[in-house]
């Protein structure tokens, strides 16, 4: 049964704005029976819809919404048009938001992080290796409005797919979700196995035997971890819980299960990486710091066998009149044989204690 306020959203609107403008609007479709009908704008696509849903004993039609980075009066819209719930309005429109699966009466308004691997020479000025952006759903029993922040994680792709495999488009608004989260937990995935590889050709370089000492990118991928986790870490607990919920069909519960041990595995991932990003920071410094003592041993050395010759030369630089050896013929080889001598048995006593 059809919730009186969306039988009625339609006539409620016929007076107001024809539309939100259509700068943000990416895409918008009419599905019925698995299939798209061409509609001229978003208030014909929701009447077509509703229409079909009031005389069908099965509603099986629906209206998918897609807007990138939209004003407030756009959105605004869109609330009035299919109810949406004032306090998850603000949130779309502010962006910025922690993921998230909320129950508004019969709809769900879901936040999903995006994130994508940075090309090396993109972040070059930046430092950035992990770009973020946002999803956000709001998911009803004949609609879904997508709602996305950021350049990354694009749905057209997704939105194609759908289009041509029918029976993903009988599956409703609640399909709709789970190829939007199956899509961007794969990201995840991806972005995960592409920050092990940049974390193991990191730490090949730190035990390299020319160590670059340079533990900047190490800190940019430890910080770009712990970014990748406040992502992905707080949706694991509500994508756990969410077949469990009504709104949820019992024939897509498998699906949503799936997706959330697609998740379980990026968190345990991105964890383990984490700490061994730990583990090659305190490498890297503690191999710095070795390196440093190292160079400093060697300047010891040096300047302990310079000091020698150093001394002598200036003990008979004073210019005394009576010093040994000062007045004698073979006094000045002795001095020079004397220097040399001293200065090769340190040099072979440094090399012995690896100091040299």
């Amino acid at each position: 049964m059809i919730p009186p306020r969306l039988n009625g959203a339609v006539s409620a609107t016929a007076t107001g704005p024809s539309g939100p403008p259509d700068d943000s609007v990416v895409e918008f479709g009419a599905y019925v029976g698995g299939e798209k009908v061409a509609a001229q704008g978003i208030p014909e696509a929701v009447r077509l819809v509703r229409e079909h849903n009031h005389d069908s004993p099965v509603p099986d039609a629906y209206v998918w919404v897609g807007l990138h980075e939209p004003a407030a009066p756009e959105v605004e819209w869109l609330a009035e048009l299919f109810g949406l719930h004032p306090l998850a309005v603000e949130d779309a429109i502010k962006a910025h938001q922690r993921p998230k699966v909320e129950r508004y009466g019969d709809s769900l308004f879901v936040v999903l992080k995006t994130v994508a691997f940075v090309d090396h020479d993109a972040t070059a000025g930046s430092g950035e290796i992990i770009g973020t952006g946002e999803i956000m759903l709001f998911v009803g029993p004949d609609f879904v409005v997508t709602v996305r922040h950021g350049g990354h994680c694009p749905l057209g792709d997704v939105r194609e797919r759908m289009e041509t495999e029918p029976k993903m488009l009988k599956r409703g608004p609640v399909g709709v979700l789970h190829a939007i989260a199956d899509h961007v937990v794969d990201r995840y995935l991806h972005v995960a196995d592409q920050m092990q590889a940049e974390l193991e050709e990191v730490e090949a370089a730190v035990f390299a035997e020319v160590s670059s000492r340079d533990i900047n990118r190490i800190y940019q991928l430890k910080r770009q971890m712990l970014e990748l986790k406040r992502a992905v870490g707080p949706l694991q607990t509500p994508f756990s819980a969410l077949p469990q919920r009504r709104m949820i069909p019992s024939e897509m519960r498998e699906y949503f299960r799936d997706v959330g041990d697609h998740l379980s595995r990026v968190c345990e991932q991105v964890q383990a990486s984490n700490e061994l990003s730990d583990s090659i920071l305190q490498a890297a410094l503690a191999r710095s710091n070795a390196l440093a003592n190292e160079d400093m041993r060697k300047i010891s050395s040096w300047v302990a066998i310079i000091s020698v010759p150093t001394m002598i030369a200036g003990i008979y630089g004073m210019n005394f009149e009576h010093m040994p050896e000062v007045k004698t013929a073979w006094g000045y080889p002795l001095v020079i044989g004397l220097m040399v001598v001293a200065c090769t048995l340190l040099h072979r006593a440094f090399r012995r204690n690896g100091w040299l």
